[in-house]
């Protein structure tokens, strides 16, 4: 059974996540704030954590930073959970750090599928990380394949959402130019880790 930390400063939106995690088969624990949700960490160890963002008076990226910042708490995967569109700028600044993002209402078979998600991405990347370190592959070359297997899951995501959101063709034409900018970064910089990724997989299957 996996363990999932809700960390909402609304203690009754964080009460139905819980309930509705709990009767999807996770254990769940609650943390009505930021700083709770930080104490709550010393003693808990979840296998993921869903983060709001708009919290007081520290906000979810807020607490974000100081997860990925303690070496006890870093690998933890967190989801963000939000009621307003992440924007470019957010997931420039924070798209290292965070696995997913759900909006706000949410239902059960979203919420669940973004969880499983991230989770079995997680175990499949632990496993062929461990045969890789068995067959005496190099770590940097493990190390490396394991962050771009997440990160391009993890920026297809995000460049999906933004299409979506902003209603854009492949071309990314918007009369923002600056959102079209960093959307065609992002599948710039898609295309050059599966490049890699692709290079990597040669060596160590």
């Amino acid at each position: 059974m996996h363990t999932i930390l809700v960390v909402d400063d609304h203690r009754a939106v964080a009460d139905v996540f819980v309930e509705m995690l709990e009767h999807g088969g996770y254990r769940t624990f609650a943390a009505y704030g930021g700083e709770e949700g930080l104490e709550t960490l010393k003693t808990v160890t979840p296998d993921l954590i869903l983060l709001d963002i708009m919290m007081e008076p520290r906000d979810g990226w807020e607490v974000l930073e100081t997860i990925k910042k303690d070496a006890a708490t870093a690998s933890t995967p967190v989801l963000m959970l939000t009621s307003k569109q992440l924007t470019p700028a957010e997931m420039e600044k924070y798209g290292d750090a965070i696995e997913d993002y759900v909006l706000k209402p949410v239902t059960d078979f979203e919420l669940f599928s973004a969880i499983e998600h991230v989770l079995q991405r997680r175990q499949a990347i632990r496993s062929n990380v461990d045969r890789a370190t068995r067959e005496g592959i190099d770590s940097e070359i493990i190390r490396e394949y394991a962050l771009l297997v997440r990160s391009i899951d993890i920026n297809k995501r995000f460049l999906n959402i933004f299409e979506t959101r902003y209603n854009l063709n492949n071309s990314f034409s918007t009369s923002n130019d600056s959102i079209g900018q960093a959307l065609k970064n992002l599948d710039a910089t898609i295309r050059v880790q599966k490049t890699r990724l692709q290079e990597i997989e040669a060596r160590i299957r």
